[in-house]
C-alpha cells in the first residue's frame, strides 16, 4: 500500500513537470481572461478582481472578459469574436461552473471547453486552463473533465487553486465566489504559473 502511495506521488509530480512551456509574453502583450463570474470578480470591486491584480503582477494588459452566470455554450459562441478583437498572446480560461450548477451534461461542457481551446490554438494563442470544482458535500476538487482535457490537449493548467480557495471559508465572499483575498491568491498563483512555464 505504501509503495502505491509513493508511485502515485511520483506520477503526480511527473505530470506537473510535463506541462508545456508557454511562449514568452512581450512587454506589450495582451492577456485575455475569459470566463464567468469567477473571472468577472463577483463579490468584490473591479479593482479586486483577479484579472486586475494579475495585470499589476505581470505588468501586462489583462482584459477582463468575464460574464456572471454564463454557461459554456454561450461562452463558446462569444469567445471567437473577442479573440479576433483583442488578438491576445494568451488566453486564461475559467469556465464550466454554471454548467455544473445547472446540471448540464458533463460531456457537453467538456466539448465546449475543447472547442474554446481549439479556437485559441487556431489563432496561435497559448492557453492556460483552470479547473473548476463540482459542488460536493465533503472534499472539493476540480471536475475530472479539466484534467482529461489538459492531458489530451497538452494544455498548461492549474487544477488546484480554485478548489482550495472555494473550500476555505476565509477566502470566500459567498458559497461560490472568492473574496478579495481569494481573488488575490488566484492571481498570484496564475502569475507563478506564468513564470514557471516561461511566459514572464
Amino acid at each position: 500500500m505504501k509503495s502505491l502511495v509513493i508511485v502515485a506521488i511520483i506520477m503526480l509530480l511527473g505530470g506537473c513537470e510535463q506541462q508545456p512551456r508557454l511562449n514568452k509574453l512581450p512587454d506589450d502583450a495582451v492577456i485575455l481572461a475569459f470566463g464567468d463570474s469567477l473571472t468577472y470578480g463577483t463579490g468584490v470591486n473591479k479593482e479586486q478582481s483577479y484579472p486586475t491584480i494579475l495585470s499589476q503582477l505581470t505588468d501586462r494588459q489583462v482584459i477582463n472578459a468575464g460574464i456572471p452566470g454564463e454557461i459554456s455554450g454561450d461562452g463558446l459562441t462569444r469567445l471567437p469574436e473577442l479573440l479576433d478583437e483583442y488578438q491576445p498572446e494568451l488566453l486564461i480560461l475559467i469556465h464550466g461552473g454554471n454548467d455544473f450548477i445547472r446540471r448540464l451534461p458533463t460531456q457537453q461542457t467538456a466539448d465546449n471547453i475543447r472547442q474554446m481551446i481549439a479556437a485559441a490554438r487556431q489563432r496561435n494563442i497559448d492557453v492556460i486552463l483552470l479547473g473548476v470544482p463540482q459542488p460536493g458535500l465533503l472534499l472539493m476538487s476540480s471536475a475530472e473533465l479539466y484534467g482529461r482535457i489538459s492531458d489530451s490537449l497538452q494544455i498548461a493548467n492549474d487544477l488546484e487553486t480554485l478548489p482550495e480557495i472555494l473550500a476555505t471559508p476565509s477566502l470566500k465572499s459567498d458559497l461560490v465566489h472568492p473574496n478579495a483575498q481569494g481573488y488575490r491568491l488566484l492571481a498570484e498563483n496564475i502569475s507563478s504559473l506564468l513564470q514557471e512555464r516561461g511566459a514572464i
